[in-house]
């Protein structure tokens, strides 16, 4: 699995690109298909004309442009096959491995052109950073989505979210841990690694993050996370090594700390598993740290109903289940269980508390972890 957001050399994620008939719905055309300048203001289905004039509108489109949003990302491929499957549009992806202003830069870049983004896969603070992109559209299960994880009129709402877990190799970690106390014991010499550098990769620095809150620390401040990472040198249980898909299979890195549905990637890999492991993770109890994916549409989209297709689509059933599968939480998860739609096969559990940073959050732990992190670990 490959965490796009720390943009990681490599990547290569297919993603289904299937032409198939772009004829509308029978029955002909209506009102909403003749008339482009409604779907493009639409702000939910009822406004676009009901559920079967956006998808004829979204048919005579013919296409997706989607950017940094690979197929072994969260289980996207499932999505992607999803899709075009329902409605026989034709996705095209694009910089796979873009960071989430990198998706901004593009649109900003290609605007007024067939090529131009129509959603956006992006992350909270830049998001927040952003709006003024982003065309208001609230899609079917939009009250399923908690109140702090959208923005009032719809210019985004969180799609899923990853949860920092600790991922072990089975074979070799007989017992898995049940707290952050626990890897600092023998059991684990040598063995804890992270993904990336704290002060470049996002899923690294999410871990001090989840040491911090582990710790009874705060997001305000990750010392404490810093120093748990110095006890766990000082213990001899860190792992220098930068933890991917190939130091999981060759057995370099038997313990790391990482998303969910990156984790659950490993778990999955046939070449991590031919390498002999057997891949399992934990979400630790008490605060969960998250991170926030959030689900955008494009105010300059050259496909402006497929792009509110598309959202339709994310917050199925179908499409929660998917991200669920792929080790993410999706935004729809207690109304979902609630209503006994969510597939319970795939689910970990409900977490007892979630933190996630704010803009202000994150500015001050990167700047503390410049300052810190080479000492705590040299």
């Amino acid at each position: 699995m490959i965490n796009k957001r720390a943009r990681v050399a490599g990547l290569a994620a297919a993603a289904a690109v299937v032409a198939l008939s772009l004829a509308a719905c029978s029955g002909g055309a209506n009102a909403s298909t003749e008339d482009p300048s409604k779907i493009k203001t639409a702000t939910d289905v009822a406004s676009a004309g009901g559920m079967d004039a956006l998808v004829a509108a979204a048919k005579k489109e013919g296409s997706l442009n989607i950017i940094a949003t690979p197929g072994d990302w969260a289980n996207y491929q499932e999505i992607f096959d999803g899709f075009t499957k329902k409605y026989g549009i034709t996705i095209n992806p694009s910089q796979d491995s873009a960071s989430s202003q990198e998706e901004i830069d593009a649109a900003k870049k290609l605007k007024g052109q067939d090529t131009a983004p129509d959603t956006f896969d992006i992350g909270s603070s830049v998001a927040l950073a952003n709006t003024e992109y982003f065309a208001p559209y609230k899609p079917t299960g939009w009250d399923d989505i908690p109140e702090n994880q959208k923005e009032k009129d719809g210019l985004w709402k969180v799609g899923y979210y990853g949860v920092m877990a600790v991922g072990y190799d089975a074979n070799k970690i007989k017992t898995p841990p049940k707290s952050f106390d626990d890897l600092l014991s023998p059991t684990f010499k040598g063995a804890v690694a992270l993904n990336g550098n704290p002060t470049q990769a996002a899923a690294a620095a999410g871990a001090v993050a989840y040491a911090t809150l582990q710790n009874g620390g705060t997001l305000d401040d990750l010392s404490k996370g810093v120093e748990w990472f110095g006890k766990l040198k000082k213990a001899g249980n860190w792992n220098a090594a930068d933890g991917k898909p190939n130091t999981i299979a060759s057995g370099e890195t038997p313990v790391l700390l990482d998303w969910s549905f990156n984790q659950k990637g490993y778990a999955t890999s046939d070449t991590i598993k031919g390498g002999g492991v057997n891949w399992k993770y934990v979400v630790l109890p008490g605060t969960a740290y998250v991170g926030y994916y959030n689900q955008a549409v494009n105010k300059d989209a050259p496909h402006p109903a497929a792009a509110r297709l598309w959202e339709e689509y994310l917050y199925s059933d179908a499409a929660q289940n998917a991200w669920l599968k792929g080790g993410a939480y999706p935004a729809r998860v207690d109304a979902m269980e609630k209503a006994g739609t969510l597939d319970k096969a795939d689910f970990p559990g409900k977490l007892d508390k979630v933190a996630v940073m704010t803009d202000k959050q994150a500015t001050d732990a990167g700047t503390l972890l410049n300052s810190t992190w080479a000492n705590a670990v040299g």
